[in-house]
């Protein structure tokens, strides 16, 4: 049995969840609504304010499935009623970040500044404080969204082991090398 996938997800009082015929979950919230079909193999019970993910068999096949829904649904209920948040960091001299609508413009070392345009689904704000680093917050309801955007935005500038400039999620541990000065 899937250690995952054998765990209840508890439904709060604000969070309504249905399951189609064709195994269609659409779970709506204070904070949105996501839809996720499901495989037909996986079978999805509502029982009050409990959702369950089970499997007909042992199958290899139904037994990698049934931890991976019962994931995405968790992630879904807990989106549409708490939501999802990153934040990354832009360090290095003249990296900076500005919001412009849903238009991310990016000062990154090259010779052009980088435009990026985020769906509309996520909610940002750039905070930039003198004598520091500029910091993205990035807020969604949609985990995998959220995830997929901010890794775009990293591969962008991925943080160099020497001096650590790049973009980078904050908390996020660099390994860092030695220089050329540290020769034995």
């Amino acid at each position: 049995m899937s250690r995952i996938g054998k765990l209840p997800i508890t439904i709060p009082a604000n969070v309504t969840v249905n399951v189609s015929d064709t195994n269609l979950v659409t779970v709506k919230g204070a904070l949105g609504e996501l839809k996720q079909q499901v495989d037909p193999a996986i079978k999805l019970t509502i029982d009050g304010n409990v959702l369950t993910v089970s499997r007909p068999n042992d199958e290899k096949e139904n037994r990698s499935k049934h931890g991976l829904y019962r994931a995405l649904v968790a992630n879904m209920v807990k989106g549409v009623s708490e939501g999802f948040t990153t934040e990354q960091e832009f360090i290095g001299v003249g990296f900076k970040a500005e919001l412009n609508g849903q238009v991310l413009d990016m000062s990154l070392g090259f010779s052009h500044s980088v435009l990026l345009e985020l769906p509309k689904e996520i909610q940002a704000e750039c905070i930039s404080e003198r004598r520091g680093n500029t910091i993205l917050k990035m807020k969604c309801a949609d985990k995998q969204l959220l995830g997929q955007v901010a890794a775009k935005i990293r591969s962008l500038r991925p943080p160099e082991p020497y001096k650590g400039k790049g973009i980078k999620f904050v908390n996020e541990e660099l390994r860092r090398k030695a220089g050329k000065s540290a020769k034995v």
